[in-house]
């Protein structure tokens, strides 16, 4: 039987965290959607094609991920795209409030939908994209927080931005 789960975000940068969460999904299931939200309520750092980009770049070796962009209600894209599961990271118990919330209510917009909630890796379990964006906003190393084929490209960017700020 074949199973396709989706690992939704905004990915505004991919982290090393992300990325742990997509490699044991990839392990887990036989095919793995990785959906690069369109948020019109957040203003990103990076485009999406941007995002899409780092993310192929980052999971090219894994032949059973494909990187789409989507908007609109999470359950109904994955009703168009017979996606059995959403699998979502979790950090802290802070991010289980809100991610109960969103499994719950996927749940009643698509009954056939289940929610697989996998627990960050130790060495992320504090890492977000905010953070990242933080840390090299103020000149901070990102190295160990992104991974390493895009970082030079992020921290650019970041710093790009920063400087239009000043």
């Amino acid at each position: 039987m074949n199973k396709t789960v989706i690992c939704p975000g905004s990915f505004d940068p991919v982290t090393l965290g992300h990325l742990d969460i997509i490699k044991r999904a990839a392990t887990m299931f036989d095919r793995v959607i990785v959906g690069v939200l369109v948020n019109s309520s957040k203003t990103p750092c990076f485009s999406i094609e941007e995002r899409i980009e780092f993310l192929k770049e980052v999971t090219k070796d894994m032949e059973n991920v494909e990187v789409v962009s989507f908007a609109g209600l999470l359950a109904e894209y994955c009703r168009q795209r017979n996606v059995d599961a959403i699998v979502k990271g979790l950090r802290a118990v802070s991010d289980f409030e809100y991610e109960f919330q969103m499994a719950i209510t996927n749940k009643k917009l698509n009954p056939h939908l289940e929610t697989i909630f996998l627990m960050a890796d130790s060495d992320s379990m504090y890492l977000s994209s905010s953070m990242v964006k933080e840390v090299a906003s103020m000149g901070g190393d990102i190295s160990n927080f992104v991974p390493q084929c895009i970082c030079s490209r992020i921290e650019k960017r970041i710093a790009k931005l920063q400087n239009k700020e000043d």
